[in-house]
């Protein structure tokens, strides 16, 4: 049949296995002494995200409470934020459920600083649809969590143990109706990334 000749031919056709990039050039290449905060602020401010040094969870809780009303529904797994949460039971089967989720607050423990994304599993999610269904999503991460570049980060990632992770960074941006920028086109409206020190 046709499909097995097809798959055959490109069967035939894959070119050689190639060894993997030697990463240790490109960690040499990168000045580990670089303020990777810095960066990642320059970078993810530029793409719309709010970010906040903070020194502790009470830092996060006084802007938190001023950006945001307190009968909103906010929803976390984190134990620091425990007092402030509408609830902290993030494992509902049905994804309707957090239609009218206002504040997602995630954690992770990485972040790069070339393009300002942060890698979030599905156990830090609690759920997969939470940081896309909220109005609005918050990360913790802490200030040595940041790798310099997106190689960088798939070492660490690489071997780690997970069944879904996502890569995000910043609101989502749509310019294609009058060439007007539109930011938070779909998903939530606003990231506030919360540095801990």
């Amino acid at each position: 049949m046709s499909r097995e000749k097809i798959l055959a031919a490109v069967k035939f056709n894959q070119p050689g296995a190639n060894p993997l990039p030697d990463m240790e050039v490109l960690n040499a290449l990168t000045d580990i002494k670089t303020d990777l905060i810095s960066k990642y602020k320059t970078v993810a401010t530029a793409g719309g995200t709010f970010v906040h040094e903070v020194s502790d969870f009470n830092g996060i809780k006084v802007i938190l409470k001023n950006d945001f009303k307190p009968e909103v529904k906010i929803i976390s797994a984190l134990d620091e934020l425990s007092d402030y949460i509408y609830t902290d039971t993030v494992k509902f089967e049905d994804g309707h459920s957090f239609a009218d989720v206002e504040l997602t607050i995630l954690r992770t423990n990485l972040g790069v600083a070339e393009n300002g994304a942060l890698w979030l599993t599905e156990k830090q999610m609690g759920s997969r649809v939470l940081p896309f269904i909220a109005q609005h999503l918050a990360v913790v991460i802490g200030k040595d969590d940041f790798v310099p570049t997106m190689a960088q980060a798939y070492e660490v990632i690489g071997d780690a143990d997970y069944g879904y992770g996502s890569f995000i960074s910043g609101p989502s941006k749509t310019a294609d109706i009058e060439q007007s920028l539109v930011i938070g086109a779909h998903g939530p409206r606003s990231l506030s990334v919360f540095i801990l020190s």
